[in-house]
């Protein structure tokens, strides 16, 4: 008879080999997410600029550092956050962005707006308007 322990190994590895085959995507999921968590963050550096230089650094927001996605195995995520103000960027490694917010935390999430990784010009668009809207309903009390 086996051990928990030696059950719990077995079925690693049965699901780390099915994973297994997915680490090229993931990884190039991972790199996107990066590249899209710079740009954001510098963004946000000329957003904390202005808001200081205005006299308002309480409308500061956070920025998450790059994670595995809450809900999908396959995909990296990252967040941005004042108060219950969220919004989260998720990249998959099916190829695809998904921009979720903004919204409160403890509530429903959405909208979300998904886009092939391939489609720059929408991306780069869609991520300014959801910036945006994110900050505007943030910084409103």
């Amino acid at each position: 008879m086996s051990t928990l322990r030696d059950r719990m190994r077995v079925l690693g590895q049965e699901l780390a080999a099915r994973e297994a085959e997915q680490r090229a995507a993931l990884d190039a999921a991972r790199q996107r997410a990066a590249s899209l968590r710079a740009e954001v963050a510098e963004a946000l550096a000329g957003w904390r600029e202005a808001v200081t230089a205005a006299g308002a650094p309480q409308l500061d927001v956070s920025l998450g550092e790059l994670r595995p996605d809450d809900k999908h195995v396959r995909a990296v995520e990252f967040d941005l956050a004042r108060g219950r103000h969220r919004a989260i960027v998720t990249v998959k490694a099916r190829g695809e962005v998904t921009l979720v917010g903004p919204f409160h935390a403890g509530k429903t999430e959405g909208p979300c707006k998904s886009f092939p990784l391939a489609a720059e010009d929408e991306i780069r668009k869609a991520l300014g308007d959801f910036l945006e809207r994110f900050l505007t309903e943030a910084a409103t009390p």
